[in-house]
């Protein structure tokens, strides 16, 4: 097997493209080639390791020169190259929701279903989950594992960032008086929007769909998920409050032993103290998924768990950092 890692990055002037740099020079993957492919930037400068290197274009670039390529450019990128890639024998692992649905395309979070990317015997193309999907599964499965998830209500409190730049512009020029709205449906300065993505003929939003697709398709087909998406006012990190009914009956002091030893997971949860994660606080360029508020009751004999999840949506589980984790299981796993 091919041992030296050739790499394209497709959309690295993005706000996720940049923070997927940085975790690549972070957690020193070694690179023996990098190349950056996009579109309207080609010709610009980004920096890795220290060193310059000029955007190419993707339309023109001679794909035998990589063995692995990172799509972070959004659907429509994703659906017009990702596939040529694969076809070309470069592993693809792409953070768009173009492909998360295919059923025989691997829908990854390594810390739970790792064994998607041990069986792959070629290359091929995986998927990155949804932001707010990342974040939530990797609190919740230990506790689905000990006491089985059977419902899941979720609201998701979404940061601007998520949107992209062209929203963080808006939001910035918002907040210094200008009133244009072009991103969102309305303002989102000074205001909260139910509205993550377009309505389905359901009325709920596909952002909604996503969180319930997606946890079934990882975690587990038979849990019903009911969610709420919400944009609010905030540059970056998510934040989610959870409700969770499960089969058996628990403890706080056992969630917050079964979350102390789940890798990834940072327990703050002390309320007296005013102690519990905020994005303000805990997501600026943070690999934790942070968990608080955590209380257990039962109510008409059911058993319900609820905490408040905060994470970094672009560096973080939700985006840069989940890929790049993929991209170590790869390595890791002699795929390339």
């Amino acid at each position: 097997m091919n041992r030296s890692i050739n790499l394209a990055l497709i959309g690295a002037s993005g706000v996720v493209g940049r923070k997927i740099l940085t975790v690549l020079e972070k957690r020193d993957i070694q690179i023996s080639n990098f190349y950056p492919l996009g579109f309207s930037t080609v010709g610009n400068e980004i920096e890795l390791k220290n060193s310059k290197y000029k955007i190419l274009d993707v339309e023109s670039f001679d794909l035998s020169k990589i063995n692995i390529a990172i799509f972070s450019a959004g659907s429509g990128v994703a659906k017009k190259y990702a596939q040529t890639f694969v076809q070309k024998g470069i592993y693809v692992i792409d953070l768009s929701s173009e492909y998360r649905y295919v059923e025989d395309v691997p829908l990854v979070i390594p810390e739970i279903n790792i064994n998607e990317i041990k069986k792959l015997e070629k290359p091929t193309l995986i998927a990155n989950p949804n932001c707010s999907v990342s974040q939530l599964l990797l609190a919740i499965q230990p506790i689905h594992n000990e006491l089985s998830i059977n419902f899941i209500n979720v609201a998701t409190y979404q940061a601007v960032s998520g949107t992209g730049k062209e929203a963080l512009a808006e939001f910035e020029n918002q907040l210094s008086g200008n009133e244009d709205i072009n991103v969102y449906p309305k303002r989102i300065a000074g205001n909260v929007i139910p509205q993550c993505d377009i309505f389905l003929e359901n009325d709920f939003t596909k952002e909604e769909m996503k969180i319930a697709w997606e946890t079934q398709k990882i975690l587990d087909p038979n849990i019903p998920v009911q969610s709420t998406c919400v944009r609010v006012p905030v540059a970056n990190g998510h934040s989610e409050a959870v409700f969770l009914r499960t089969e058996n009956k628990t403890t706080k002091a056992n969630i917050h032993e079964l979350l102390m030893q789940t890798d990834g997971i940072k327990l703050i949860d002390d309320p007296s103290n005013n102690d519990y994660p905020t994005p303000y606080e805990h997501a600026n360029d943070s690999e934790e998924v942070f968990v608080g508020r955590i209380r257990v009751e039962e109510i008409n004999d059911e058993n319900w768990i609820s905490m408040w999840i905060v994470a970094d949506n672009v560096y973080g589980k939700g985006a840069a950092l989940n890929a790049v984790q993929i991209l170590e299981c790869l390595i890791n796993e002699n795929k390339i």
